[in-house]
């Protein structure tokens, strides 16, 4: 894993031995960064269920002005935090070590919002519908905040708009694919 592109061009990123995470393949995250960057500089990223952190180390190079990690794994939080000292960029980061609830709270309690709120939970346990269902109702995300969920093909997400999102883009891979979310109506 390495970041692809910004001030941390090429750097190597660590991840921690074992089946907990599933670091965003080199080709996928360069996919996913294609379709956001004019909208990345200068802007409050959020990185749920960060794994080893190269979601939000990857938007931090490309100049997001600043970047909050959620990860619960205290193996893969000071692996984020390597990470973010390897490459230069903690001085802009956040790392949250606890579950995407607790963080979701103390984050609103801090009056944070966010231009992008990523999220790549592990499959199959329906936690993105709890963090969207927390977002559905927060300040910490608005009606031009773009949220990103990265899930397996199989997922449903037919509750989305029951809470009150619209799926504005999907993009579809081998094995998994990104949800491109709004909060309301459609961004136009």
């Amino acid at each position: 894993m390495r970041v692809i592109a910004g001030s941390a061009r090429r750097l190597r990123l660590k991840t921690i031995d074992g089946m907990e995470t599933r670091p965003t393949t080199d080709r996928i995250k360069e996919t996913l960064f294609n379709m956001i960057h004019d909208d990345l500089y200068g802007c409050a990223f959020l990185d749920l269920f960060a794994g080893s952190g190269g979601i939000g180390i990857e938007a931090l190079s490309r100049g997001a002005k600043s970047a909050v990690f959620v990860e619960k794994d205290k193996r893969a939080a000071s692996c984020i935090r390597e990470n973010l000292a390897a490459t230069r960029l903690a001085d802009r980061a956040l790392v949250m070590c606890c579950d995407a609830a607790a963080a979701l709270s103390r984050l609103e309690e801090r009056g944070q919002a966010f231009d992008f709120v990523f999220m790549d939970p592990p499959y199959g346990r329906g936690l993105e519908c709890g963090a969207l269902s927390y977002l559905a109702h927060s300040a910490l995300a608005d009606g031009n905040t773009r949220i990103i969920v990265e899930t397996s093909i199989g997922t449903d997400t037919n509750y989305l708009a029951k809470l009150g999102f619209t799926l504005a883009r999907e993009k579809i891979y081998k094995t998994n694919r990104h949800l491109f979310i709004t909060k309301g109506e459609a961004m136009k």
